[in-house]
């Protein structure tokens, strides 16, 4: 099975993706390892892409991510699509929590590239994962919304899960 986790940053998407591989043993894939480097540099799109297919490859997986710029490819391979569509106020809860907790450990996002929040960054810069948060949640419901009336996507199945209780019980469903 190949499947596709994305919700708004902060909404749970990660972790549901890992539970969802563990339970059907499947290979996870997280975009925001694939794309960033060292100092918060991105990895160029030609290079993202191609690292992409090489892992989209493989028999079955679940990917963690949106990156609405390589939907045809991930897509193109998917089987399923699961919709991470909590509330804002949950989501924007989740984001704080998650974004304290890596500051006040300075973990590591992705290993090897020194990348780490900071409360700084978190709380009181442009570059805030809050902000952007605030800024995407909307925007991102709005499109899912689309994708999941877009003709060019009806040969996919579609799940929308908008709390932890259902998400659960999608988990349970799985075999």
């Amino acid at each position: 099975m190949k499947i596709n986790v994305i919700g708004t940053s902060g909404s749970g998407k990660s972790t549901l993706a890992k539970r969802i591989a563990a339970k059907l043993n499947l290979p996870y894939i997280e975009m925001d390892r694939l794309y960033w480097r060292a100092n918060w540099q991105g990895t160029p799109d030609e290079e993202l892409y191609s690292r992409l297919e090489q892992l989209l490859a493989q028999p079955g997986w679940v990917l963690d991510g949106n990156y609405n710029r390589s939907r045809d490819i991930k897509w193109r391979h998917v089987d399923l699509v699961v919709w991470v569509d909590y509330g804002f106020w949950r989501t924007m809860r989740q984001a704080v929590l998650r974004a304290a907790r890596r500051a006040w450990h300075k973990q590591e996002l992705w290993p090897g590239t020194g990348n780490c929040e900071s409360f700084r960054r978190s709380f009181f810069s442009r570059k805030s994962i809050i902000l952007w948060t605030i800024k995407t949640w909307r925007a991102n419901r709005q499109r899912y919304a689309q994708d999941m009336a877009d003709p060019r996507y009806q040969h996919l199945r579609f799940v929308r899960l908008t709390s932890p209780q259902q998400a659960d019980e999608f988990l349970a469903t799985l075999t």
